[in-house]
């Protein structure tokens, strides 16, 4: 079975990112919302973003491979907003203008989850696994879900539905419903 937050502890962690530092709320929140793998994540520059078609480019993917990622226009404001006038660089980077490292951004997303009292181990590959299951959910298709993880093979997506305990109750309640 697939470990992820569910979507009141997602929402918690988030919330309680932006109110200690909303620079690490808005990182939080884009980690979360782009599906991105850490190592992915900390190399992710100003040019990689596609205000006017709201698409991120992940170009460090596992595998060397590249990929398009959507974003929602709030988060496509909230980072235009973050980045003023900067035209290079990356998105996200330490007070010293350096990228994050993978082990930083573990940190931050652990510290958060503990100061907003989720009692999992948090991880930001846990981020992962909640937005894939959550798309998932909502009825997104597998193999759109695939490119949006960059997974390489249906095999390695298809474990969120085998794990998605609230679709297959859902699927249950809609069988009976009709009986």
């Amino acid at each position: 079975m697939i470990h992820r937050l569910s979507r009141e502890e997602e929402q918690k962690l988030i919330r309680c990112a932006y109110r200690e530092n909303s620079s690490y709320g808005l990182l939080l929140k884009t980690l979360f919302l782009t599906g991105a793998r850490v190592s992915e994540f900390v190399s992710v520059k100003v040019e990689d973003f596609y205000f006017d078609e709201q698409m991120i480019l992940i170009q460090k993917g596992k595998g060397g491979k590249s990929r398009y990622v959507p974003i929602l226009p709030e988060l496509t404001q909230e980072l235009r907003t973050h980045l003023g006038s900067r035209k290079t660089g990356y998105v996200f980077e330490s007070n010293r203008h350096a990228k994050f490292t993978p082990r930083r951004i573990q940190q931050i997303v652990k510290e958060t989850a503990e100061r907003a009292g989720i009692t999992k181990k948090v991880h930001p590959h846990l981020l992962r696994h909640t937005v894939a299951t959550f798309l998932l959910e909502k009825g997104m298709l597998l193999e759109q879900i695939q490119k949006f993880l960059g997974h390489s093979k249906i095999e390695t997506t298809q474990i969120y539905a085998e794990s998605s305990t609230e679709m297959m109750k859902e699927g249950f309640q809609r069988a009976f419903s009709n009986s």
